[in-house]
């Protein structure tokens, strides 16, 4: 399924592009360039063009900093459709960091990797609360791994521990995160697996087929922001992200959400806004 010939030009296209923008970033990196934090979100609104993804945007973002975003998670390409409406840097398991090419990327963004090893958590915490006190943006998947974009998979609350203890005005925002159509087609079970990437699915096969299909729409809607100190304790701040990501997650899925007349970015719409740095 899907177009051979679309495949190795988006593929190209894609590498190009990325490996254009990774020593500009590193640089930017190094010299603490204002436009550090603003070129990943830059990169990811091209790479949403290139692989054919269209991002429907529902509600703002916080611009509040600190901020921790709380998303669900269905694939790989979630880092590149969020990350073209987020300005911000994702938690992510360890094993990342060891990837080929998205574990470069991930480091480039300033992600931060954690694993569930006992003997790492009190340092992860302390790089976590570490970037919330620098006033940073972090962007967290609390189901630990991706689905099948159908459901939501339960949250895991010791994700959230890196919150107690410390300032109780940490804007927290739930994201969910839609695949819904592909060619202006309603995705529905049957076509949906061929953009989550869950169970025992392998990279490279489930990359190259994605790569040859048409134009996927995404809805991403960012709820209404919350804070620990008023959800009270961890587990109802937990279930308050919960509630607000299925809600969202059923209502695209089921197209039950009104959408905006235009799509954000992507595929088709218009050329995108220009990047804040900083």
């Amino acid at each position: 399924m899907g177009s051979p010939t679309l495949r190795w030009a988006r593929l190209a296209t894609y590498l190009l592009w990325t490996a254009a923008l990774m020593p500009v970033q590193a640089f930017s990196l190094v010299l603490n360039a204002p436009w550090v934090h603003g070129l990943p979100r830059f990169y990811h609104r091209c790479c949403c063009r290139i692989l054919g993804f269209r991002v429907t945007q529902i509600g703002e973002p916080m611009r509040a900093r600190p901020a921790l975003y709380v998303s669900n998670h269905v694939s790989y390409t979630d880092i590149t459709v969020v990350g073209s409406l987020i300005q911000g840097s994702f938690i992510a398991k360890a094993e990342v960091a060891g990837w080929p090419l998205f574990g470069w990327l991930a480091k480039l963004q300033r992600s931060v990797f954690i694993d569930r090893q006992v003997r790492s958590l009190a340092a992860q915490r302390a790089e976590i609360s570490r970037r919330l006190a620098a006033a940073d943006a972090l962007i967290l998947f609390p189901e630990g791994t991706s689905g099948d974009g159908n459901r939501l998979l339960p949250f895991k609350s010791a994700l959230f521990a890196v919150l107690e203890g410390g300032p109780t005005d940490v804007g927290v925002q739930p994201v969910s995160v839609a695949y819904t159509r592909l060619d202006g087609l309603p995705m529905g079970r049957a076509l949906r697996p061929f953009f989550a990437w869950y169970g025992d699915m392998t990279m490279p096969p489930h990359l190259w087929r994605l790569l040859g299909l048409g134009i996927v729409e995404v809805v991403i809607e960012f709820h209404p922001p919350t804070t620990i100190a008023a959800c009270g304790t961890r587990k109802e701040l937990t279930r308050y992200c919960y509630d607000r990501i299925a809600e969202g997650l059923s209502a695209a899925l089921s197209g039950r959400r009104p959408l905006p007349a235009r799509a954000e970015l992507g595929a088709g719409a218009a050329d995108a806004a220009p990047v804040a740095a900083g």
